[in-house]
């Protein structure tokens, strides 16, 4: 059994999102991203579907050129290779899921 809490450490960059690993099974990587109001991640690809969960805020998430407004409590899937992007509205705790197969670094590497 693992257990975290994604509402401890918080702390959120000036500069860009932060990302840290909350825990990894055996076929996930959780993943907690926190955005500052105003800041973004550029547009990008997941080579394995993911999840992706408003914990807190409001963020625009574009989807292939379209925008969806999502608050806290907002839950969606993306099928792999979807191209997307974010926008925080306001500061924000989002929850990512990954595949094991898939890599932080890959996400880290969207918010450089």
């Amino acid at each position: 059994m693992m257990s975290t809490n994604l509402y401890n450490n918080l702390e959120f960059n000036d500069d860009k999102p932060a990302v840290s690993v909350l825990l990894q099974t055996a076929f996930s990587k959780e993943i907690r991203v926190l955005l500052k109001k105003g800041q973004s991640m550029k547009e990008h690809k997941a080579p394995k579907p993911i999840v992706i969960e408003v914990f807190d805020g409001e963020i625009n998430f574009g989807v292939e050129g379209i925008t969806h407004a999502l608050k806290k409590g907002d839950l969606l899937t993306l099928d792999s290779n979807v191209p997307h992007d974010l926008f925080a509205k306001t500061d924000s705790i989002v929850r990512l899921t990954l595949s094991i197969q898939d890599s932080v670094e890959r996400v880290e590497h969207v918010i450089e």
